[in-house]
């Protein structure tokens, strides 16, 4: 599983000139799936985003949580985060999972970040083709593959 966390001030998901989600102050987050991501791979990976200290505290400092900063999360789906660019000019999607494996993951990644928040999780809709705005705070912007942990 693969991530980019965005730290914005606002983002948005616009599908067919309608927007489907909107946040404001929190975490843009583009998700990739691959067939050999499963449980363990959601509960590191919402874990470890939930405990990022990447926004700022009294002080200006970058030493709080998601949850201490009180933000919102988005959610997009993004299977070109494994694309392999090692071959010629085309990239290659192979390690991308399908759709009957990639939404049953992505749908418990989205369950996982609200269990453990306790918030209601914006998201875009998984397979569209979807306009992402966002604002991003800093900018602020960590990239994290659960199959890189150490």
């Amino acid at each position: 599983m693969r991530a980019v966390i965005q730290r914005v001030n606002h983002s948005s998901v616009n599908i067919g000139g309608e927007i489907v989600a909107s946040i404001n102050n929190g975490l843009l987050i583009l998700l990739g799936i691959e067939e050999a991501d499963g449980t363990e791979d959601i509960d590191w990976l919402a874990g470890k985003i939930i405990r990022l200290r990447i926004f700022p505290d009294a002080k200006g400092i970058m030493n709080c949580s998601i949850e201490e900063a009180e933000g919102d999360i988005l959610v997009v789906s993004q299977f070109t985060l494994h694309a392999s660019t090692k071959k010629g000019n085309r990239p290659s999607y192979i390690r991308a999972a399908r759709p009957e494996v990639a939404i049953p993951l992505y749908n418990q990644f989205v369950a996982r970040l609200e269990s453990r928040t306790g918030k209601q999780v914006q998201t875009g809709d998984f397979g569209a083709m979807m306009e992402v705005s966002l604002v991003n705070d800093g900018p602020v912007t960590i990239f994290i593959d659960t199959k890189n942990r150490e």
